[in-house]
């Protein structure tokens, strides 16, 4: 008993994913690749978007950065699960913790307000189209970047105090691969009612804002479409807000669940499921989508495959 409230004090034991033996070989190839994917993914879309000038617009312009986010969060944490398992331990120190609870809340948030201010480019590029460069000019997409990345910064400065400063004298095992909240809240002793709600309100906040700006750009983009007269001019609408809208849904859905029901309605493996959702597979569904329902990008692949092969009478269009 006294070697495990030593150990408590100053570590934490993560179950991870890999709970059961029979099939946690075969999970850890798959998160494995899953990882070195998304990795690979979101640094060729950034390396497209930035080499090719004919993805020089403000759209591909969040887009690079939502892909060098989703590289962060990532590898806040895949890379510590994969090394619990390769050692055979999921002890992670309160520092360790708290830094990884950091980062992983400060990307998560700048990637939750940057997809909500996206909707914004898409409803400029429809229901304004002809105003799109000035409404979408380089001073207002930096504006949506630092927006983004202050929106993160501010769910990290808030939300980790609060967590960490909880009372943790219940047993150290986080039932969870990685430290988040609401697990985190589990382990706690006494009077926690407080601290859910400050939690609540801060995650309804900062959830509410990014979802409103979705939720009012695409009832503009509605209204739009619907005005259109032509079947051919609603489906190049429709095709120009369909991957954003797709990763929306994808991200803010499972996130949502997390940060926004009560403790009542979760449970570990629920828990488990969505987070991984969000936090594993999102960063490796985010390029495959953008890049398969988009033919700029895939134009872009292949302009880059023949500029490499030397092929002649490809030219490049200066920004």
């Amino acid at each position: 008993m006294d070697g495990d409230n030593q150990t408590s004090s100053s570590d934490f034991i993560l179950t991870g994913l890999f709970t059961h033996s029979a099939i946690s070989g075969f999970l850890f190839s798959i998160i494995c690749a899953i990882f070195f994917m998304a990795m690979i993914a979101n640094g060729v879309m950034i390396f497209l978007i930035h080499i090719d000038s004919h993805l020089h617009t403000p759209m591909y312009f969040l887009l690079s950065h939502l892909s060098f986010i989703d590289m962060m969060y990532i590898s806040t944490i895949v890379p510590k699960m994969l090394i619990n398992y390769l050692v055979g331990k999921g002890t992670i120190s309160f520092i360790a913790c708290t830094a990884q609870y950091f980062l992983y809340m400060g990307f998560v948030g700048a990637e939750f307000f940057l997809l909500g201010l996206m909707a914004y480019d898409r409803y400029v590029a429809i229901c304004n189209p002809l105003r799109y460069p000035v409404l979408m000019s380089h001073q207002v997409c930096w504006m949506i970047l630092a927006s983004s990345w202050l929106g993160g910064a501010l769910d990290s400065f808030l939300l980790t105090p609060i967590t960490m400063s909880l009372p943790f004298c219940r047993s150290h095992k986080i039932n969870h691969f990685f430290c988040e909240g609401p697990t985190m809240l589990r382990l706690a002793c006494g009077d926690k009612a407080a601290y859910e709600m400050v939690m609540y309100i801060c995650c309804v906040m900062m959830l509410l804002i990014p979802f409103s700006v979705v939720i009012a750009s695409y009832a503009q983009i509605l209204i739009t479409v619907h005005q259109i007269k032509s079947d051919e001019g609603k489906k190049k609408a429709f095709a120009t807000c369909s991957s954003h809208l797709m990763v929306v849904t994808l991200f803010y859905g499972a996130a949502l669940y997390t940060y926004m029901l009560p403790q009542s309605y979760h449970t570990p493996i629920k828990d488990k499921v969505f987070s991984a959702f969000y936090t594993i597979l999102t960063p490796l569904l985010n390029p495959l989508i953008y890049s398969l329902r988009n033919t700029d990008v895939t134009e872009a692949f292949k302009r880059i495959l023949a500029r490499c092969q030397g092929a002649p009478g490809v030219t490049r269009r200066e920004f």
